[in-house]
């Protein structure tokens, strides 16, 4: 069986997703070279879009990416959350509001765009394709991963970003990502001759289901619909056609702006047209091997979480760059010439530093969004009254509570 040096690099990140991608380009701008093991034959571009708050967007600023997915996305300016069952509006936010570290930012960015353009800043060849991790075994303090195509890769240091179903996190011991009971489905809504929408953040909260519409830029208009799937609803998603006309049916019996079913109607669908939505449980977090020896999880393949609090995404960048700045810092300033079992003491050691920075974010991650879309999705009268009348307000603070955070920049400034 041939076993390969991971091309001359001691760095091996599986999967070629947001994460993977980050933390790559987080090493190369720190002077490392990594290798990316992404399991399909090319980019994986599904997904659509996904809101991308403050917080990305400092990671992103860090890996000196921002700027050009500012320029290509417009700026929401305001939340609006409305009662499906009403019609009314129970809460708006000012999205640009200050917050304890600096202004609030949110943008819809597309998924696409930005994987592109962490690919474009990394080195030529760094991503492998069709390389899929199928196990993992020790050689000592090296990993030895066996893929799909029979042939192993050798590797110094392991970093999971294999989504939620990660081969890395299972290896790892971390605990099977749990069912919400909810599935979710997305799409995308073109207007060639501009949609004329304002900047904002259109979210629908009751009835069963909780729903959004946001402009991505002038001509792209992203929605989300998530619901609590009955044996009534198994053939939705036999097809692009049979999912709208389920989304259409449930927005039209509530008190639902016509653009937004305009937006459904017109809208191309995400490959994937309906996935359940699972989330790792924060109580599992705080004692959770992130990390063990020279591997560790980064992205879903650390914290899977509901996307109620829109944080998914975002959290991932904020992995990659404390991880990266762990990491590099510790391979370019104490190894040197040191003995194998030195530098992987050096490496143990700045993976657990990044395990114990993200342990409790992460936490509080999953815990938060799984409690904010238990609440605003609920068809209960009496968790509806609460929500509409009183938790509004709080609801509308947790939403800007996750984004005020600052994982800092790839320099050693920022703590690990």
């Amino acid at each position: 069986m041939q076993q390969e040096q991971a091309d001359g690099r001691e760095i091996v990140i599986a999967g070629a997703g947001l994460a993977g991608l980050a933390v790559a380009l987080g090493l190369h701008r720190k002077g490392l070279r990594s290798v990316v093991l992404e399991s399909s034959p090319t980019l994986r571009t599904s997904g659509l879009a996904f809101i991308t708050w403050t917080n990305a967007f400092r990671a992103l600023d860090a890996l000196g990416v921002g700027d050009k997915m500012r320029s290509q996305h417009q700026q929401i300016q305001r939340l609006n959350v409305m009662s499906s069952a009403t019609g009314e509006i129970v809460q708006e936010i000012d999205l640009r509001a200050q917050g304890k570290r600096g202004t609030h930012e949110a943008r819809c960015v597309s998924r696409t765009a930005l994987l592109l353009a962490l690919e474009e800043e990394l080195p030529r060849g760094t991503i492998r394709y069709s390389s899929k991790i199928v196990s993992i075994e020790e050689d000592g303090n090296a990993k030895i991963l066996h893929l799909s195509d029979g042939s192993t890769l050798r590797a110094k240091v392991l970093i999971g970003c294999d989504g939620i179903n990660s081969v890395v996190a299972r290896w790892l011991g971390l605990a099977k990502p749990s069912d919400s009971g909810r599935t979710a489905t997305r799409g995308r809504a073109k207007y060639p001759d501009g949609h004329g929408f304002e900047p904002r953040f259109l979210q629908l909260v009751g009835q069963g289901f909780r729903a959004g519409m946001v402009p991505c830029n002038d001509t792209d208009v992203y929605w989300f619909f998530t619901w609590s799937p009955s044996p009534d609803d198994k053939d939705v998603d036999k097809s692009s056609a049979a999912m709208k006309q389920f989304v259409l049916t449930k927005l039209r019996s509530t008190n639902v702006p016509p653009q937004v079913l305009e937006a459904v109607e017109r809208s191309e669908m995400n490959d994937v047209l309906a996935a359940p939505l699972r989330f790792r449980s924060p109580l599992s977090l705080p004692f959770a091997s992130i990390s063990k020896g020279n591997v560790c999880v980064a992205g879903d393949a650390l914290h899977p979480t509901t996307p109620d609090l829109a944080q998914g995404a975002c959290t991932a960048l904020e992995d990659a760059v404390v991880l990266a700045r762990c990491l590099g810092e510790a391979l370019l300033l104490r190894t040197g010439d040191c003995a194998a079992e030195e530098s992987h003491r050096v490496v143990e050691a700045a993976l657990r530093r990044y395990a114990d920075a993200r342990r409790w974010r992460s936490a509080q991650l999953t815990g938060a969004s799984y409690a904010v879309g238990f609440v605003q999705q609920s068809d209960h009268p009496a968790v509806g009254f609460l929500r509409d009348k009183l938790l509004s307000g709080v609801l509308a603070k947790t939403l800007l509570m996750m984004p005020d955070y600052d994982c800092g920049t790839l320099s050693s400034s920022g703590a690990c």
